[in-house]
């Protein structure tokens, strides 16, 4: 790549996206129509994937193979695990996960979506909106997605029919605004032919809109999580203790969201002492501001105690912190979570036990309704959750800051992981409810 091709690039966006959908609505195929005819693929890769489509008898290059890295998904033909693939046009560049669209995977467009800014979902223009649509629109409004796009898909089984389209995204966007999603843009494709994938269709000239490239490329990216509150976890205690540095205590960490700097008074949560930035270390340099994203050191005019786990924060904008949080989840283990539930809460870099008070209710995707106090939750389901945690933690809500309004719990005797969750309201947030009395003796 030349000087000047790099210095383009450096100057571009970045948009973090996802790709979701039913089993066979054509996740992978766009994929490989995006890579392919952006020219994101290189020359090896697509012999491989023309050696193995020949080998299956096909007359073209399955494009679906560029993404499905697996064996298994190779062979069935499905997504299995989250793909992450990176690309670029001169406009953008793009980090994309391919999730899997299969029921008992929805567990991984979840990982997948937790960063995007966009998210893809694709319907098969013969089904229309099913209920694994309903189930991925649901975890994208949860995961407060900013941008949704539905891609229509195989219009061309569908003899590219205007009214077909108009009465999916119809439907489709009326329950994703029921949702609260802010944004839907629907558009119509086939990914097998290159329909209004990268170039406009010839043969849907009723459809004046974007291709889904140029709506990539052109999409305002307003998630910025460099205007969030200012929030430091903690990671890492510097102490190098050697003859150059012998009084040297930093505190280590990547900026979550919004910026510091040097001179600015902070509070150290949970424990709320209060001091002032003395120095911030940037790779090794001294500088005065840093920015959400950036790995910093960051020096204090007092010498407070200051531990991994705890979270830095302008003392004019520190969140409150608590031992009782509710939040809106999507269980993720094969194993249910149930009331009464012992387990680790991971927010940010600190862990502490907690343990399941209530699961209020859980959301019926069909009609949005509230299945009140079902006792557990199952495998990607999504509902509502009260814990109580051990020890006070600093949490915002997930609709102010996705980075410090999230958490995962974590079964304490193999470390699995057991669900994803965010703090505060939602559109599955159910009427108040009392927490039931702890009667097992694991009282915070």
């Amino acid at each position: 790549m030349s000087t000047t091709t790099t210095e383009a690039l450096s100057a571009t966006t970045l948009l973090r996206f996802a790709t979701a959908g039913s089993v066979d609505d054509g996740k992978s195929t766009l994929v490989g129509r995006l890579l392919h005819d952006s020219k994101s693929v290189l020359a090896d890769q697509l012999e491989a994937v023309e050696r193995a489509s020949a080998s299956r008898g096909q007359e073209g290059p399955d494009l679906a193979l560029l993404t499905d890295g697996l064996r298994a998904e190779r062979e069935q033909g499905i997504t299995i695990d989250v793909a992450y693939r990176y690309f670029a046009t001169p406009r953008r560049r793009f980090i994309l996960a391919d999730t899997p669209g299969h029921v008992q995977y929805t567990r991984n467009m979840v990982t997948g979506a937790s960063t995007a800014e966009l998210t893809v979902i694709l319907v098969d223009a013969r089904n229309g909106v099913v209920e694994q649509t309903r189930r991925h629109a649901a975890i994208a409004a949860l995961l407060r997605v900013p941008h949704v796009v539905l891609a229509v898909n195989k219009m061309d089984l569908a003899d590219y029919q205007e009214s077909v389209f108009a009465a999916i995204a119809e439907e489709f966007t009326a329950y994703a605004t029921e949702l609260g999603v802010p944004e839907v843009t629907a558009i119509p494709i086939s990914a097998l032919a290159g329909d209004n994938v990268v170039e406009p269709s010839a043969n849907m000239d009723w459809y004046g809109g974007p291709t889904v490239l140029e709506h990539l490329e052109t999409v305002p990216v307003t998630h910025d999580l460099a205007h969030c509150h200012n929030r430091l976890p903690v990671q890492y205690v510097i102490r190098p203790q050697t003859a150059e540095h012998p009084d040297y205590r930093g505190y280590a960490g990547q900026i979550a969201a919004g910026s510091f700097r040097v001179g600015e008074e902070v509070t150290i949560l949970p424990s709320g002492r209060t001091t002032r930035i003395s120095a911030i270390d940037l790779l090794g340099k001294p500088v005065d501001v840093a920015w959400t994203a950036q790995s910093v050191t960051v020096l204090l005019q007092d010498d407070i105690d200051v531990s991994r786990g705890d979270l830095i924060v302008p003392t004019k904008d520190a969140p409150p912190t608590t031992q009782d949080v509710e939040a809106t989840v999507c269980h993720v283990a094969d194993q249910p979570l149930t009331v009464g539930h012992r387990v680790l809460l991971k927010h940010g870099t600190r862990t502490v036990k907690a343990i399941v008070r209530d699961i209020p209710s859980r959301l019926t995707l069909d009609d949005l309704s509230l299945h009140p106090h079902p006792g557990q939750l199952v495998a990607n389901d999504i509902g509502r959750v009260q814990i109580r945690t051990a020890e006070p933690l600093p949490v915002d809500s997930y609709a102010d800051s996705r980075r410090t309004g999230s958490f995962i719990l974590i079964d304490p005797a193999d470390g699995t992981t057991l669900t994803a969750g965010m703090v505060g309201e939602s559109f599955a947030s159910p009427e108040p409810v009392k927490n039931p009395a702890d009667e097992d003796g694991w009282d915070f």
